[in-house]
């Protein structure tokens, strides 16, 4: 892939056998994007195993998942346009593989929601909706796969589009567009079908082209948590690493959360010979500041102008994935960034059964798989961004013993407050201060 083009992760979700590694498959075969000897290898594994070639074996990372049929990790196969390169993040469908899924969809941008034309809308399809919502992807087209199996009929598409457009637009999931393919026939994938004329919109390659990449984290405002603090000489050097926007020598800094202003002195790199006079995001660096304060571990370091939020009374979204259920009252760890800090769930809204969907109130647990709305009371307040501002400091895992069993993440709020209420907020109306 072309280093200097910019490059847009996109996770592929759906109902198992809906065709989502189908359609991906077939896209990097049109678009000679796979490795030397890819082809001919899945070619020799189907002959081993008597079944026909597949383009959906393309993708899968395995030769023993491939002779399951099924995608079991999540996959992540590059390919590049004219205009930018892809990282295509293959989640898996089946039920028992939906933490790998959360894992792979966490760091994407944007989102293909495949469905199966003749079978319609599924609970998976339902599910993995639910929980693009819940991590925050916004940018999302529903590809209505196997059309040739209803012999590429727009009432059926229409169909479909409706009622998963009701479905979604409940989430606050607004698809961008509604793709009618047969990836296997190679329709409506690399260039516009024939047979759906009536579609009139872009074949799937052309869309993807059109997704608008989100600013890149050095655009963003600084956040610089910090790691550790050493003693050499009689410095004492702050490490981290930027997880968004740029420091320089010299600029005014805020020290969250207890809200300490000062200036930086140096930027100390690593294996370097002189001092670095600017980082940006993604840098591991050290910086030395004018005034000598108690620095510790978990501080997030920004500009005085542009701060981030602080609480110790969240209200979250969490996907729980640990084996034991989450409860009222017990003590469980919060890891945000570099900050750790001892909390426990106040109170459970309400919950979504990860198997039916079907919304549960007044609950005292939050079973393997489910996704919950809770609010978190933490022993310390802890610094954050809404998550759709930064997705690493608006995203968080939850700590049982010594096991990570679950995450969630802050997001935009429906209303015209400032802070979000359906995913995390101030709760300045109910008598909480900041």
């Amino acid at each position: 892939m072309d280093t200097n083009k910019e490059v847009l992760k996109i996770v592929v979700v759906g109902h198992v056998d809906h065709g989502k590694s189908t359609v991906i498959g077939r896209l990097l075969y049109d678009t000679k994007a796979l490795p030397e000897g890819a082809v001919e290898k899945v070619k020799r594994i189907s002959k081993e195993t008597g079944k026909p070639f597949e383009y959906a074996y393309l993708l899968d990372a395995f030769e023993e998942e491939q002779r399951q049929g099924i995608t079991i990790d999540t996959t992540q196969i590059q390919f590049h346009t004219q205009k930018r390169g892809y990282v295509i993040i293959d989640a898996p469908g089946h039920r028992e593989f939906l933490k790998n899924m959360i894992s792979g969809a966490a760091s994407a941008e944007a989102a293909l929601l495949i469905i199966d034309a003749n079978e319609g809308i599924q609970e998976q399809s339902k599910r993995h909706g639910y929980i693009l919502s819940l991590l925050g992807i916004q940018k999302v087209y529903v590809i209505v796969n196997k059309m040739d199996l209803i012999d590429y009929s727009q009432s059926k598409f229409n169909q479909i589009k409706k009622e998963m457009n009701k479905f979604l637009n409940n989430l606050d999931v607004f698809p961008l567009k509604y793709i009618p393919v047969s990836a296997f026939n190679g329709e409506n994938i690399t260039k516009p079908s024939d047979k759906m004329q009536w579609h009139g919109g872009e074949a799937l390659l052309e869309a993807l082209d059109l997704f608008e990449k989100e600013n890149a984290p050095e655009d963003k405002p600084l956040r610089f948590p910090i790691q550790d603090v050493y003693k050499f000489d009689n410095r004492r050097i702050i490490a981290g690493r930027i997880e968004s926007g740029k420091l320089k020598v010299g600029d005014e800094i805020l020290i969250s959360p207890e809200g300490k202003f000062t200036k930086i002195k140096s930027i100390e790199g690593w294996k370097v010979k002189e001092p670095l006079k600017e980082a940006a995001a993604g840098e591991s660096v050290g910086i030395t500041l004018e005034d000598e304060f108690f620095n510790k571990r978990g501080e997030i370091i920004s500009h005085k102008e542009e701060s981030p939020l602080g609480s110790n009374l969240l209200e979250v979204n969490v996907f729980w994935l640990g084996k034991n259920p989450l409860v009222k009252n017990k003590k469980y760890k919060i890891k945000l960034v570099t900050q750790e800090v001892e909390g426990e769930i106040y109170s459970i809204s309400k919950v979504i059964d990860a198997t039916t969907l079907k919304t549960i109130e007044n609950v005292e647990k939050v079973n393997m798989n489910d996704v919950a709305e809770v609010t978190l009371k933490l022993k310390e307040k802890v610094v954050f961004d809404n998550f759709h501002s930064n997705q690493n400091t608006g995203r968080f895992v939850i700590v049982d013993g010594y096991d990570v069993c679950g995450g969630g993440i802050i997001s935009r709020s429906k209303t015209k407050e400032k802070y979000s209420i359906s995913i995390l907020k101030w709760f300045k109306s109910k008598g909480y201060t900041s």
